[in-house]
Formats: structure tokens, sequence, C-alpha cells
């Protein structure tokens, strides 16, 4: 007659909590901190990834942003004549295009986090809300190449900034931020509705145009800013634009407008994440 033995856990493997939430948001902010080492295995697997078995490596985190600055200085300021606030060209779009690539990549990596782990979510536990915050992470060394490449161009220009810097890493937080809360949404959407992949390179093509890049904030009236900073990317370039180049004001109500749409934008998403989690365990 066989005998059944209860396995009974070890006395140092940590107990994790995996109870449905009882409160209208439970982060459950001890239990990401146990898996910490999992989150940095993520973001390091992507940047392996992201440069495995390519020739020119990181610099492609260069070109991208380059060459779209070659375009809009050509196309919108040199044909267009669109007003740059005194500042050259290329320093004029590439302070706009460094936050924005940062945030159109990490907003496509969070989009496909969830369904691009599928296997891992089926075979072992783990925190489902580090797969999104990992894939807002390797953008950053991007982002730090290109702001490399950005203080040279300044130094051509000899345009340097001044104490506006001080803010420059409040504004890279709200970046980090916006792309969060809008991939929170469009991961657990994605993984429920695969359509959504397909529809996120033209939402953010057409965030872009929506977004002051390719144009000042200035251009739009007055009495409308407050409504146009709703869009959170809009206080976010500005603000980088500002703190960058010490030039022009600082975009004061369009970007409490922004910080207001940021922080609803993540609260919400990470309610809607935490509510979907056991639906995204279903159908991925």
């Amino acid at each position: 007659m066989s005998t059944v033995q209860a396995r009974m856990p070890l006395a140092d493997t940590p107990v994790i909590d995996i109870t449905a939430p009882k409160g209208w948001l439970d982060l459950n902010v001890r239990e990401l901190w146990q898996f910490r080492e999992l989150l940095y295995f993520f973001v390091w697997r992507d940047i392996k990834v992201r440069y495995k078995q390519t020739v020119i490596g990181v610099a492609w985190a260069v070109l991208q942003p380059l060459m779209t600055m070659l375009v809009f200085s050509l196309f919108f300021g040199r044909l267009a004549r669109i007003p740059s606030g005194g500042l050259p060209y290329p320093i004029f779009y590439f302070s706009a295009l460094l936050p924005w690539t940062y945030f159109a990549g990490a907003l496509l990596n969070a989009t496909n986090s969830v369904v691009e782990n599928q296997r891992v979510i089926t075979k072992v536990y783990f925190p489902r809300l580090i797969l999104p915050l990992s894939a807002v992470g390797p953008g950053l060394l991007d982002f730090a190449v290109g702001l490399v490449v950005f203080l040279i161009m300044m130094a051509f220009y000899r345009n340097t900034p001044g104490r506006t810097i001080l803010f420059f890493p409040a504004f890279l937080l709200l970046a980090v931020a916006t792309a969060l809360g809008a991939g929170l949404w469009l991961s657990a959407l994605n993984a429920i509705y695969r359509d959504v992949r397909y529809v996120v390179p033209f939402l953010i093509q057409f965030w872009m145009f929506a977004s002051p890049v390719a144009y000042a904030s200035n251009l739009v009236p007055e009495r409308w800013r407050w409504l146009y900073g709703l869009n959170p990317m809009a206080g976010v370039i500005e603000g980088f634009r500002w703190a960058l180049t010490g030039k022009g004001q600082p975009p004061s109500l369009m970007l409490a407008a922004s910080a207001g749409a940021v922080i609803v934008a993540l609260i919400g998403g990470l309610y809607f994440f935490k509510k979907m989690e056991s639906t995204i365990a279903d159908v991925v």
C-alpha cells in the first residue's frame, strides 16, 4: 500500500501571501520587494536581448532620435519655419525626442510584457506587476546614451543649461510614471484582447503629433493649454526642454494638468491591472 507524504515548507522559505486583494488597491509592496531579484533579471534580460547579435549595438539608441531630429529640423524647421523659442532646431527637436523615444519604446514593451512572458506566468508564481515594471526599465539605458549625445550637441552650439537642470530628474520620473501608467492599462488589455498590440503603434504615432515634439506648446491658445496639458506627455516634453536648455518659461499650468493626469492614469492602471490579474492568468 502506497503512502502519501505531505511536503512541509522549508524553514527559510519566504511565505508569500497570494490571497485576493482586500482593499480597492492592494499593491503588496512587501511581496514585490521579495521578488526584486526577479525584477532585476527581467530588466537585464531585456537589455541583453535587445543588443544581441547587432552590429552597432547601443548606437541604435541614438540613430532613431537623431534621424528623426534631422527630418524635423529640415521640414518643420527650415521649410515650415515653426518657432523654436530661440533654440537651434537640432537642440529644440532632440530635447523633445529624448523623452518621447523613451516613452514610446517603454509603452510598447510594457504592452507586450504579459503576452511575451505567458510561458513563465503559467509555470511559476510571481507578482504579475513585475512584468510591466521591468518593461519600462531597459529603455533608460538608451535614454542615458541619447542624453550624452544631447550634451555634446549642447556644447557644440555653446548652449549650457542653468539651474533648471536640477528639475531634470523630476521630469524623468514623470516620463517613467507616464509610460508605466499607460503600460499597465494596455498590458492587461493586450492579454485579453490581442488586437491591442496592433493598435498601439498607431496610438503612439498619433500621440506624438498630439504632443509638443514637432512644435512648441505656446502655439496652443492660452485658454486651452490646461486642457492640452491633460496629455501627460505635453508637460513632460515641455518640462524636458525647459530643464535641459534653460530657455522659455516653466510649463506651470500645463505641467500641473499633466502631473494630475499621470497620477490618475498610474493609480487607475494599478487598480485595473490588479483587478484583471486573475483573468490574465487564465487567458494567457
